[in-house]
């Protein structure tokens, strides 16, 4: 991919689409979802050829790539499965339409990836708080640093998760 052109672009798409559809399936167990993914890899290869970055070793370039793509793919099953096993605890009046259910979903898991580019002490904070609903002293008291530090923790978070859903209204 020297020049970068289309041609180019189609040829190296040829070239190593077959191999990584079966890594995909391998770590998957699913072909739909592995054909899926491996477009995605090449949606953001073909986005980063426009930022002119050279691939010298393509095979660890798109697993990289693909292996991220799997990681987000699980962590939203999870917070998937985690979602609708609450919703099974709620009485059927009080349970969100299928609607309502993906839109939470979808903001489940922004949340979750702004999250996940904190520091982890930042995380444990603020979940401490949010889900486990514990003062910041008992907070400071468990991560074994000053309350004021925790103040700070819980206030990075929330302006991280303000940011992500902001960008995504």
């Amino acid at each position: 991919m020297a020049d970068k052109s289309p041609s180019d672009f189609t040829a190296f798409y040829i070239h190593h689409s077959g191999w990584l559809k079966g890594w995909l399936c391998r770590q998957l167990n699913c072909r739909e979802t592995a054909a899926d993914l491996l477009q995605e890899t090449f949606i953001r290869v073909l986005l980063r050829q426009r930022q002119q970055v050279s691939i010298r070793e393509p095979k660890a370039y798109l697993t990289q790539i693909a292996r991220g793509l799997v990681i987000s793919h699980w962590r939203r099953q999870d917070i998937e499965q985690a979602y609708r096993e609450a919703l099974t605890h709620l009485p059927e009046p009080v349970a969100p339409s299928p609607e309502v259910t993906e839109q939470l979903l979808e903001t489940l898991c922004l949340l979750d990836q702004a999250l996940s580019k904190l520091p982890t002490p930042v995380q444990q904070a603020f979940l401490m708080a949010q889900l486990d609903h514990l003062t910041y002293r008992d907070i400071a008291q468990q991560l074994n640093v000053a309350e004021v530090t925790i103040k700070r923790y819980v206030k990075r978070a929330l302006v991280q998760c303000m940011l992500v859903m902001d960008q995504n209204t």
